[in-house]
């Protein structure tokens, strides 16, 4: 026990040591700050996203000679709010509207996408017996979707709009969890339900109900650049996510975030997908 305890306080000691090296390099002093956003239509806590990137800012750290703080942000308004302020050196963001919009008018770079979420789409619920057979036979009814903000609804949306069913042809219902949204459509609240979640869709279609049909596929949670990174810093970063699933130590820095990895896009492909998602 007592030897568990020393080795604790020495693995301790070395990180507080670390800071303090960073910290004592003059112009090295300055945090850089990388702000983490995994959605608000998910139940996770700040403290449990604070942990999982912890292994990535301590590389960075050291990578950039600087020190790197991971800054959860839960609400989509306080993200819009820091990303129009440029506040953070780096961001993740889990919604690519709010990442596009942070490209658009306030100079964010596009880093990465992750990967395993370069697919993402949201499929359109509807119990078993239910009559419709595509999306368009939806006019006139009415859906249920997780926050009206969220990049779910966003593309629902979007959808919509190229059926040309957009309200009030089409009511929705919003509430803040993917997971809630089958409880509308179980409960006839709604004739429909859309989610992005790929587990709330599997167990909808394990109990026998049906997707009408899917949004187009987009890009999330996207790693962007303040401006204020030089281009030596954006590349530096660039290169260490995209490389970090090619070893076993990258892989187990990965493993808490639950990320198979990073992959380079391009800005201007992403910035057309803006088009379609009405991002101002």
């Amino acid at each position: 026990m007592r030897m568990e305890w020393f080795r604790l306080w020495v693995k301790q000691a070395g990180v507080v040591l670390g800071v303090t090296a960073l910290l004592a390099g003059g112009t090295a002093a300055q945090a850089l700050s990388f702000a983490i956003n995994e959605g608000v239509t998910y139940r996770v806590s700040n403290a449990e996203i604070a942990a999982r990137y912890a292994g990535m800012a301590a590389d960075l750290s050291k990578l950039l000679q600087q020190p790197v703080t991971i800054e959860p942000i839960s609400d989509y308004k306080s993200l819009r709010q820091g990303l129009a302020e440029k506040r953070w050196e780096l961001a993740l963001v889990h919604p690519a509207h709010i990442s596009i919009q942070a490209m658009r008018n306030s100079g964010y770079r596009l880093v990465a996408v992750t990967k395993g979420f370069t697919d993402y789409k949201a499929g359109f619920m509807v119990r078993a017996d239910a009559p419709w057979t595509q999306l368009t036979d939806l006019r006139g009814q009415h859906l249920g979707a997780p926050d009206e903000d969220s990049i779910t609804s966003v593309m629902l949306r979007a959808t919509l709009r190229d059926l040309k069913m957009s309200a009030p042809q089409v009511r929705i219902t919003y509430t803040r969890y993917q997971d809630a949204v089958p409880f509308f459509v179980e409960n006839y609240l709604t004739h429909a339900g859309v989610t992005a979640s790929g587990a709330v869709l599997k167990a909808w279609q394990a109990k026998g109900g049906k997707i009408l049909g899917y949004t187009r596929p987009v890009p999330i949670k996207h790693v962007i650049a303040s401006p204020s990174l030089s281009a030596e810093q954006f590349e530096k970063v660039q290169s260490y996510l995209t490389g970090l699933d090619a070893s076993e130590e990258g892989r187990k820095k990965l493993e808490p975030t639950k990320w198979k990895g990073f992959a380079r896009f391009e800005q201007a492909e992403m910035m057309k997908l803006g088009e379609w998602l009405d991002v101002r």
